[in-house]
């Protein structure tokens, strides 16, 4: 008897916790939005900090992505 208890036990455990899962997901996602809706935006460099070059008959060139790392 013991035996036939103990995958169930395990199939208790395994779903119990991919609940929980589920649920701190659902609440880092619920924080995101308020976060989102309180208008705090992720940190972004702004864009003084972007230098524009100029080419030799001093027309400005475009940025690449390496401009905008870090």
């Amino acid at each position: 008897m013991a035996g036939t208890s103990r995958p169930s036990f395990t199939k208790r455990q395994k779903e119990r916790s991919r609940q929980e899962k589920q649920a701190e997901k659902a609440q880092k996602k619920a924080q995101r939005r308020q976060q989102a809706t309180e208008g705090e935006a992720p940190a972004t460099r702004p864009l003084a900090d972007l230098v524009v070059t100029h080419d030799e008959e001093g027309q400005p060139q475009g940025f690449d992505f390496h401009d905008f790392d870090k």
